[in-house]
């Protein structure tokens, strides 16, 4: 059975189970059945379209709300146990406890609904939530990582968490750019402010902007600090920022490290099909790109610049720039 017939074969039988219950009471009650049986069928009802209403509620937006109201209910029998109003008539009483009690009770929904599970270990300080997986851990981003653009698309596969911090200085600093004079640096902090919008946006990603700053130094240092306060993974593009947070035993991730290692392993005699871009050093070259920026570069090519080839892997050579790949034409040199 798919989960939607399961959920609503159980919406069924619970509507029914409450038709059953309210023709019991009222056979008991007023010696007849169909009464109860169209109360408890309507009442049952209201309890499923409840149950739709509340479908984007999680469950850790109702606990945090049963923790409110719970607030609410202790302010309020402090104030009864208080005797406060004990010389006050018992409507005012009733009326005050009913008050409190509303007024704390919204504000431990509210102030509970915004908080992480991180933040309830301050509530309750024995008891913290342990993540299960590594999926679940938090990443704090860097500047670099945010104006790149590709974590939406890389948290939307699953392959990392989709809870991501960004500390206010590192806002602070792509506002700084977008205000910037120089226009390359103003683009990128513009495009970095749009990246952050978009994934606030997504109801995929759970995105927050930590307040909390620590001392004031350089954003690396600062960075990692905030990473190990908040006991996440830092998530960059930069390899220095990189190799520092792993010597202070902070969890990184490079997403630079990520491309280099999903690059499509090419090794001598494999056959690929190539589109043939540009020229290349030599007079008789031509060169082409893999998906993932490999430059290819294929001797006897140059009059096939413009179309796709099929062409046979030769030898690779690792430079300081990256790898390059030299190949041959499939069928032999060119005309």
């Amino acid at each position: 059975m798919t989960p939607l017939f399961t959920v609503n074969l159980l919406r069924v039988l619970f509507v029914t189970f409450c038709g059953a219950i309210g023709s019991l009471i009222s056979g008991e009650l007023q010696g007849r059945t169909m009464p109860g049986l169209l109360i408890g069928l309507l009442a049952g009802l209201i309890i499923v379209l409840i149950d739709r209403l509340l479908k984007g509620i999680s469950l850790r937006a109702f606990s945090s709300a049963t923790f409110g109201l719970l607030l609410g209910l202790i302010f309020a029998n402090l104030l009864a146990a208080s005797e406060v109003l004990r010389f006050q008539p018992e409507t005012t009483q009733w009326v005050v406890r009913l008050i409190v009690y509303s007024t704390f009770a919204y504000l431990g929904m509210m102030l509970a609904m915004r908080s992480n599970r991180d933040e309830f270990s301050l509530i309750i300080p024995y008891v913290r939530f342990t993540r299960e997986t590594m999926e679940h851990e938090s990443l704090v981003l860097d500047t670099s990582v945010i104006i790149d653009g590709r974590v939406a698309d890389l948290c939307a596969t699953g392959f990392i968490s989709r809870s991501l911090i960004v500390p206010r200085f590192i806002l602070s600093e792509l506002q700084a750019l977008a205000d910037s004079r120089e226009p390359m640096k103003r683009d990128r902090g513009r495009r970095g402010l749009e990246i952050l919008n978009e994934l606030q946006n997504s109801r995929e990603i759970e995105l927050r902007i930590h307040e909390s700053e620590p001392e004031e130094g350089p954003v690396d240092e600062r960075l990692v600090r905030t990473a190990k306060l908040l006991q996440a993974r830092l998530l960059t593009n930069d390899n220095t920022l990189g190799q520092v947070a792993r010597l202070q035993q902070v969890p990184t991730l490079n997403l630079n490290d990520l491309s280099r290692a999903l690059r499509p392993t090419v090794a001598a005699g494999d056959e690929l099909e190539l589109q043939l871009v540009k020229e290349g050093r030599e007079a008789h070259q031509a060169v082409g790109y893999l998906p993932d920026g490999t430059m290819i570069v294929v001797n006897h090519a140059r009059p096939r610049i413009g179309t796709s080839v099929k062409i046979i892997v030769s030898s690779a050579l690792q430079t300081a720039g990256g790898r390059l790949i030299f190949a041959e034409l499939k069928n032999g040199a060119a005309p």
